[in-house]
């Protein structure tokens, strides 16, 4: 099986494909992949329903034994496609504290970190599109 990624790769029925598309992503296309959806009053005020998680983002665990928990995005590993929360750690048998590896599809974001310029005006430019299309319409 070629490893390279194909530019042109649209989509595949099977799932050896798509696991296979998203381990050869490149990093740039990895950061899109870590995108988990946003709580419903930042959906209707940014008028989307996923962002890319970054560090400093506030999300809350939907899925597995940290149910239910919230925290701050301490790292996010765009090589293994996994996010680390502060906070939520796992002990291991010699005592030592770990920290735990989510999927970002078991994230909620609650809160969004807006200190970066680009990504807020990123975050404004598609809520005025959204916006205009309305009055438009």
């Amino acid at each position: 099986m070629k490893k390279e990624i194909a530019i042109s790769w649209k989509r595949s029925k099977k799932p050896r494909k798509q696991r296979k598309y998203r381990y050869n992503a490149p990093l740039h296309l990895k950061h899109k992949m870590l995108s988990s959806h946003l709580s419903k009053d930042l959906r209707k005020k940014y008028n989307r329903r996923s962002v890319p998680l970054r560090k400093g983002d506030i999300v809350k665990v939907m899925r597995g034994e940290f149910k239910g928990k919230e925290g701050k995005v301490a790292l996010v590993n765009t090589k293994k496609m996994k996010v680390f929360v502060e906070g939520i750690q796992r002990t291991r048998k010699d005592g030592t504290k770990v920290n735990v590896m989510f999927d970002p599809s078991n994230l909620l974001v609650t809160s969004l970190n807006l200190e970066d310029k680009k990504r807020n005006n990123l975050l404004e430019k598609k809520t005025l599109k959204e916006k205009n299309k309305k009055e438009n319409a």
